[in-house]
């Protein structure tokens, strides 16, 4: 069913507004992304209409976008990728490892989005395999994903890393499999932490040693001498926050849980309470004070604003896997695992519908509504607009 309201409805009320107002300052990946948001599902794009064989129901669907973006397109590519994940389940503890950056670092990171969010992969990565490495630890190779999320619960920029890590190593010699040595505890955050930052630190004035890094407004004198060094020294004795939740009951659970976070955006239309000319309301959760649900009214061209900080540049990956769950050895890896662990390959399926975090299509593509009969396409409706260039 579709939502009383969509950021697809704010887009086209404000959206023409917003790109006369912000014309030399909107970039061309944000264009894409606002024209994808609009079109999605509408006659713009075309579709298809459907006929059940039973009941002779007939009914229209048109095209999604397709974009990374949008609320509306993540339900099916995200079932699909859990689908393939589910092969890759082990029998072990999964812990939930989080990274995050410093708000001083934030601001460097949406002028330098991707420099900044592989820096952020790149660093968050090493730490954990350099810690897991170590005999005084685990002493194995680790296996686990990654997925970017850029966003806090008030569409504020907050680039942070989500990992999802079983909890064991596989020996040098592929030989053993190395167990958590304590069932709620992963690895040491206070370690991870410290780690993670030099490593971040170092990656950060590389990139910036080497020309990657543009600065820009208030940022603009990081860009002479030794600025961005200086500015960075306090945050060499800043606590960065790095932490571990205690582990998942089963595999099946570890699956569910990683549907909350592998294609989510910005904000669902599921938060969304109310939009008119002046304002634009949606839900939040503070965090800092137990959790508790608030509201939040934001002006439409400061919603879209927000919105608009977590496109991610074209062609970059917010989902990476490393270590023994890498894309090129996988397979291999969790073979040896499985048979160390004296365990079959789980079987391949679809994740359950209706669980934590499941959202539904809102057109099922084979199943009439009325009768349970097969619905097939007898008409298809040509395209108003031309496609959107997603990404």
């Amino acid at each position: 069913m579709r939502p009383a309201l969509e950021v697809a409805d704010i887009f086209r009320r404000h959206g023409p507004a917003y790109r006369h107002t912000h014309d030399g300052h909107l970039g061309r990946g944000e264009r894409r992304v606002m024209a994808a948001i609009e079109l999605c599902r509408t006659a713009a794009l075309g579709g298809h209409v459907e006929t059940c064989d039973d009941c002779a129901l007939s009914r229209v669907a048109y095209n999604s976008c397709r974009n990374r973006h949008c609320p509306k397109c993540q339900g099916a590519a995200r079932d699909r990728w859990l689908a393939d994940r589910q092969a890759d389940l082990l029998p072990v503890p999964y812990f939930h490892v989080v990274f995050t950056v410093p708000a001083e670092i934030a601001a460097i990171a949406y002028q330098n989005k991707r420099q900044l969010y592989t820096i952020l992969f790149e660093a968050a990565a090493e730490t954990l395999k350099t810690i897991a490495a170590d005999p005084r630890h685990l002493g194995g190779e680790l296996g686990f994903l990654a997925i970017l999320h850029t966003w806090g619960q008030m569409l504020t920029h907050h680039p942070h890393l989500h990992c999802l890590v079983p909890g064991g190593a596989l020996s040098a010699d592929g030989g053993r499999w190395i167990a958590c040595r304590r069932r709620r505890f992963f690895l040491p955050v206070r370690v991870l932490s410290r780690l993670f930052r030099r490593l971040f630190l170092e990656r950060l004035l590389a990139a910036q040693a080497a020309g990657g890094l543009r600065f820009f407004g208030a940022l603009e004198p990081l860009s002479h001498g030794n600025a961005l060094a200086e500015a960075l020294r306090p945050l060499r004795k800043k606590r960065w926050v790095v932490y571990a939740k205690p582990p998942f009951g089963s595999p099946e659970r570890v699956l569910t849980y990683l549907g909350r976070y592998t294609h989510r955006v910005a904000i669902a239309n599921s938060r969304l309470v109310s939009a008119d000319a002046t304002g634009v309301t949606f839900r939040w959760r503070d965090y800092r004070h137990g959790n508790a649900p608030r509201s939040m009214t934001l002006a439409p061209h400061e919603f879209i604003r927000r919105f608009l900080l977590h496109c991610l540049p074209d062609g970059f990956h917010r989902i990476r896997h490393y270590g023994f769950l890498a894309n090129g050895i996988r397979r291999a890896r969790l073979a040896i695992i499985r048979r160390l662990l004296a365990d079959a390959p789980p079987q391949r399926r679809r994740p359950e519908a209706g669980g934590p975090g499941h959202q539904r299509a809102p057109f099922d593509p084979t199943v009439c509504p009325c009768c349970g009969g097969i619905l097939r396409i007898t008409a298809r409706l040509p395209r108003a607009r031309p496609w959107p260039d997603t990404s």
